[in-house]
Order: C-alpha cells, then structure tokens, then sequence
C-alpha cells in the first residue's frame, strides 16, 4: 500500500470577516502543528486574497467554489485563474451545500472539476448521501454515481482528494461513527481500484467530513481508510489545532 500523507482542510463556509480571519490566521500561523499533516484552508472568494497573505505558507488556501469556464458573463462567479491570480492553489467542489442548497448537478460538477484541474488547482471533490438515501440502503449507489462523475474528469488523480461527506452529519452534531466512515471510504477504495486503478485506490487520499471535532478526531483518525478530515464550523475555532494533529 502506498503511503498516503493526513490532509486536513478546513472549510470556513460563509463566516468571518477581516477582523476574526487575522485572529484565526494568527493562532494557526504561531500553532505547533504536525509536519506530516497537510493543511488547506477553504476560505470565502472575498477574502482569498487577505488570507493567502496572512496565513503562513506551509498551510495551503483553497476556494471554497469556482466555475467551469475560464471567463466571461458569468455574473457572480469566480474561476481558476482567479482563485489562482490570488495566490490560492486548492479548490473545494461538489460540496452539499451546493449540491443540494444550490442545486448543483453531478453533471456540472465533473465539468468543474475538469477545468479546476486544467486551469492548475488541486481539487478536494465531495461525495456524501443524504440521511433519506442511507436509511433507504442506498448510500453505496448515491456514492459511487457521484465518484464515477468526478473520475471521468480527472486527469490527474495526484490533484485530487476525495472527501466523503454524509449530509445528515454535517453541522447537525451527529458523526458517522468510526466504523460506519471506514465501511464508506473502504468502498470508496475498492471502487477506485475496479474503476480506475490499482494505484489510484492506494494513493488518493480520502478524508472525512462531517461534525469532525477535537472530541472524536482521533478515533476517526485511526481508521485505515481514512486520510484526514474536511472540518467544517470547528475550523473556526482553536480545536481545528487538534484535530491538525490527530495523529500526533
């Protein structure tokens, strides 16, 4: 099995402002934190700029969206070469909330992705159920259709991280528990390596997201399968330090 580095990424969402992003900046740029770990912070498009100049250069800043076209009327929307332009290097796509609160398709998705990648960013590509599909038992299929999408527009997989987010469990306070993360993200790698390849299942990095706190982080940590977390409100607070260094 190859090795696969822990990357945690923290997803600000639609929070902060200058004030309280210098202060965050500030405890994670003077934090002890694990050197194995990769860390990326997904901050809001308007303050990209502020925070890849503020935030110490061995933490990585990603988009938390981007459109498929390199410009144009588009009103609204941000690409690439922006996110780009503002020295940021990572972008979030297909997360729930804009599946599902923004109605973004699967479809649209894999185009996004296609062209984050060509325009030069890395990708942390969102897959999750809703809490409907898994009580129907239809988790695995919600999945995998949404990562067949995804992987019919990868070109470059080491790009790529796949984080496996169950609806039901983001921001709700309720975790998967350890072991229904690792029966998901041990799936997930079997269907890699049926679908794409062997080498893929055993370097892509599948991390976890999904009410991920200080508390449970590191039972999470420790399952086989998963590679580090997608944080979402606790990445706001000074815990996101611990769970940076659940494996420490």
């Amino acid at each position: 099995m190859a090795l696969r580095g822990f990357f945690v990424g923290g997803n600000w969402k639609m929070n902060g402002d200058k004030e309280s992003l210098q202060r965050l900046m500030s405890s994670l740029n003077t934090a002890s934190l694990d050197e194995r770990t990769e860390v990326v912070c997904g901050a809001p498009s308007i303050y990209l700029d502020l925070v890849r100049s503020g935030l110490d250069l061995r933490i990585g800043v990603a988009a938390q969206n981007c459109y498929k076209e390199a410009k144009g009327a588009f009103t609204g929307e941000i690409s690439p070469a922006m996110i780009k332009d503002c020295g940021a290097d990572w972008v979030i796509l297909g997360h729930s909330e804009r599946r599902h609160v923004f109605g973004e398709s699967d479809e649209l998705i894999g185009e996004k992705v296609a062209h984050a990648l060509a325009g030069g960013l890395a990708v942390v590509a969102c897959v999750g159920e809703q809490l409907q599909q898994r009580e129907a038992g239809t988790t695995e299929e919600v999945v995998y259709a949404q990562t067949q999408v995804i992987a019919e527009n990868v070109t470059d997989w080491g790009k790529v991280v796949l984080a496996y987010e169950p609806v039901w469990a983001i921001g709700t306070g309720k975790t998967a528990s350890p072991e229904q993360a690792q029966e998901v993200h041990e799936k997930l790698r079997a269907w890699l390596r049926a679908n794409v390849s062997d080498a893929v299942a055993d370097s892509v990095r599948i991390i976890y997201g999904g009410s991920v706190t200080a508390a449970n982080c590191r039972e999470l940590a420790s399952q086989g399968d998963v590679d580090g977390f997608l944080v979402g409100g606790a990445s706001l607070k000074p815990e996101f330090i611990d769970i940076i260094n659940a494996r420490v």
